[in-house]
């Protein structure tokens, strides 16, 4: 890879979705730089797993910047029954390694495990406190495969190195993370069912672009943090962590997570739709009539503006004949503030382009209630807009995987029982 002459952004993309002991070795040769090291006091870190946003860089406007590269272990429970003792402590010893390992923050390490409803079924009691269903499919022109692994852990940092080196030592494939020796490994009690792997920030979709699903005339803008070429994850349109997380019963403090695997296809998006279109699709038609987005969106500060666009998207629809993604997004709000904190990133998976949508939300309705709002189905049933032509960016996206699991707070991470209070 170094004779080619590519550059680090690239590098390190690649490197991540390779994964093992040899990316590693050519990551640690490249990189430069000492990496923060973590805490020996549990107490000084946030009680919920998902309190990223504290330790996350932010941009010029404020908003919020998600770490730059991203690992995801799909894992199941060696054993059929109920977890033991040993097993909870040996997974939560290998996550303090991490933690006294990597500081917490988007220059170290910040993760989360969460688990399924497949793993809480060798519970005989329900998910105390917490609705955890089963993924489904959510519109009637979808046929997403369904998640069952037993846990999900999310790695997430700027820096490749940590990512890659994090993933080896849980796996017992390394010794040490950031020269300091592991404890523990999750060896016997995790095997690993699926990786995914992804990355979001300017550069890194436009340098990675070379894959199905995108035009071989590279149009995906140099600054763009995603591959549809626009700014995501304003925080005017973001839940707040507090508004995520679970306020009552043995899980408060705990948030639900759900992770949707989206392909991509960008031809028509990028080959045939105008500037305009795609702004319109986006946002909405009057961001585009009044030229509001200029670049990626950078202008837009911390709001997309969607607020500004006419709230009566039916009625939208039938006088435009397209309507806006952010359009439709705006019409789920609990006391005026969104119900779902979105953590999203671009994938190369498998050679596509892709997007491993990944949310939080207090309740899996909530995110049913967003999807359905994304879906558009009363904007198709009554205007000349289709079900997923024009309707947002629907027809450029196609659910592959579907999967719900639980966020416990940190106190209950390693392999919690259904009900903790029983």
């Amino acid at each position: 890879m170094t004779e080619r002459g590519i550059s680090r952004r690239e590098f390190a993309k690649s490197a991540v979705a390779i994964g093992g002991t040899a990316a590693l070795a050519a990551c640690l040769d490249r990189g430069s730089g000492t990496i923060p090291e973590g805490t020996d006091d549990p107490a000084s870190l946030p009680d919920r797993q998902h309190a990223w946003d504290a330790s996350l860089a932010t941009d010029d406007a404020g908003n919020r910047r998600l770490s730059r590269h991203h690992v995801l272990l799909l894992l199941d429970y060696t054993e059929d029954g109920i977890p033991s003792d040993s097993d909870r402590e040996q997974v939560e010893a290998a996550l303090r390694d991490l933690e006294r390992a990597y500081e917490w923050s988007n220059e170290g390490l910040l993760f989360t495990l969460g688990y399924s409803p497949a793993y809480f079924d060798r519970f005989d009691a329900d998910v105390a406190g917490v609705d955890l269903p089963e993924p489904m499919a959510l519109a009637p022109f979808e046929d997403p495969e369904l998640d069952t692994p037993d846990a999900l852990l999310h790695l997430a940092s700027d820096d490749e190195r940590v990512v890659i080196e994090a993933e080896e030592a849980l796996k017992g494939n390394r010794d040490s993370a950031n020269d300091q020796d592991m404890s523990a490994t999750f060896e016997g009690v995790f095997r690993e069912a699926e990786r995914r792997t992804g990355f979001v920030g300017a550069g890194l979709p436009a340098e990675n672009q070379d894959v199905d699903g995108i035009p071989d005339s590279e149009p995906v803008p140099d600054e763009a943090p995603l591959f549809m070429g626009f700014k995501s994850g304003f925080k005017e349109n973001q839940a707040s962590e507090d508004r995520v997380t679970v306020d009552s019963g043995p899980f408060a403090g705990g948030a639900t997570q759900h992770l949707s695997k989206i392909r991509l296809q960008l031809q028509q998006w990028y080959e045939q739709d105008s500037r305009g279109q795609r702004v319109s699709k986006m946002f909405c038609p009057a961001h585009a009539a009044e030229d509001k987005v200029e670049g990626v969106g950078e202008n837009l500060g911390t709001d997309n503006g969607a607020g500004e666009c006419p709230d009566d998207v039916v009625d939208s629809g039938r006088r435009k004949g397209v309507v806006g993604h952010a359009q439709k997004m705006s019409r789920v709000r609990e006391d005026g503030t969104p119900t779902i904190l979105r953590r999203d990133f671009d994938s190369t998976d498998g050679g596509e382009a892709g997007l491993h949508f990944l949310s939080l939300q207090r309740s899996i309705a909530d995110f049913v209630a967003t999807k359905q709002a994304m879906n558009g189905t009363d904007v198709a049933n009554e205007s000349a807009v289709g079900q997923q032509v024009n309707n947002g960016i629907l027809q450029y996206m196609t659910v592959t995987r579907r999967g719900n699991y639980l966020l416990p707070p940190r106190s209950l991470r390693s392999l919690p029982p259904a009900n903790p209070d029983a």
